[in-house]
């Protein structure tokens, strides 16, 4: 597809990948500490998942200009103040809630200016532009949007009492503005690992999977900067693959030295392996919590260390849900960071 067309993308695979870089956006959250535990319990789950995400509006990811009817060239959003990362919510007043019906609405505007609303850091904005039409006679803005994105991660845990659910350990970014993914709305489904590629120092590794296949597990409501959370709608599901229930250790109860993960190497399996905490941060408010070490000689045959795709895997220590691994070192795979499992509870 040409450049000077308007980009429909109606689902775009992506790696929900780790985060490679040592210093990152710190997010204001505010987590209460336990001194004695938390006493809430739930069953870390450890296996490979797909997410499909759903955008509010439409994102607006890049710009180009339009090859016009005439044979010129155009850039129609020009004076507009429309930026990568907008999220446009209306055109004409009317609802925006995919590519489709943005394309529709501006080949229908036959060339007259048409009014937008769209959001940018929680504030609506009003803006005008005037389609060109292109050489292929449809009416273009110049913009290339996107309406959703899905990747596969790792389901952190089942939390019985709620019947909700957390994954990653961190937020979905759009693949090409770095901002965080604004949903309405989202899917958790079934996914089929593919192959795990290796990582080794300066190239992370990932875990490659599937989920065109996938059957649901429970509806997405939130995408945040500590992970994804939403509500179990397949209980069978999940009763068939949840681990055994265990206490949210609070962060005071979390000691360096041996803990586990429940990893999904396998289609189907998910085992224990061994690592250590090597530091602990108490008073951190992101999701680099704790610094983390595979030392399991099996997973590092395996994957070199941590790679994306693992994003979420649970961590258990004196036999309590204490957090999740969310980054890699990337030079130095089998290090990485993990969020502290009451931060995470929310």
């Amino acid at each position: 597809m040409k450049k000077n067309k308007i980009i429909s993308t109606i689902l775009i695979i992506v790696c929900l990948s780790l985060y490679i870089y040592t210093t990152m956006i710190q997010y204001n959250i505010y987590a209460k500490s336990v001194s004695t535990g938390t006493n809430r319990y739930v069953n870390p789950i450890g296996r490979t998942v797909g997410l499909k995400l759903y955008t509010n509006g439409v994102l607006v990811v890049g710009m180009s200009e339009v090859d016009g009817i005439d044979g010129n060239k155009y850039k129609p959003y020009e004076n507009s103040g429309i930026k990568e990362g907008d999220m446009i919510k209306e055109i004409n007043g009317q609802e925006i809630n995919n590519t489709q019906t943005l394309i529709n609405i501006v080949n229908s505007s036959d060339g007259q200016e048409i009014s937008i609303k769209y959001e940018r850091n929680n504030e609506l904005i009003y803006t005008n532009i005037m389609p060109i039409k292109g050489k292929n006679e449809d009416y273009m803005l110049g913009l290339w949007v996107r309406d959703a994105a899905a990747g596969i991660g790792t389901l952190t845990y089942y939390e019985e009492a709620t019947k909700t659910f957390a994954a990653l350990g961190h937020g979905i970014t759009d693949v090409d503005t770095g901002n965080l993914l604004n949903i309405s709305n989202g899917e958790l489904v079934t996914a089929q690992i593919v192959s795990i590629v290796k990582g080794v120092k300066g190239r992370v590794g990932e875990i490659r999977g599937i989920i065109d296949n996938g059957y649901k597990i429970g509806t997405i409501e939130s995408n945040t900067g500590i992970g994804v959370y939403g509500t179990t709608t397949n209980i069978e599901f999940i009763n068939s693959i949840k681990q055994k229930e265990v206490e949210v250790a609070s962060r005071k109860e979390i000691t360096t030295g041996d803990a586990k993960i429940l990893c999904e190497l396998e289609n189907g399996k998910v085992s224990e392996y061994k690592i250590k905490i090597k530091k602990i941060y108490k008073n951190s408010k992101d999701n680099k919590s704790m610094l983390i070490e595979i030392t399991d000689e099996e997973l590092i045959n395996k994957t070199g260390g941590i790679i994306p795709g693992m994003s979420g895997t649970p961590i258990i220590q004196n036999n309590k849900f204490i957090g999740a691994i969310t980054n890699v070192l990337l030079n130095s795979p089998t290090e990485g960071y993990a969020i502290f499992a009451d931060m995470m509870m929310r």
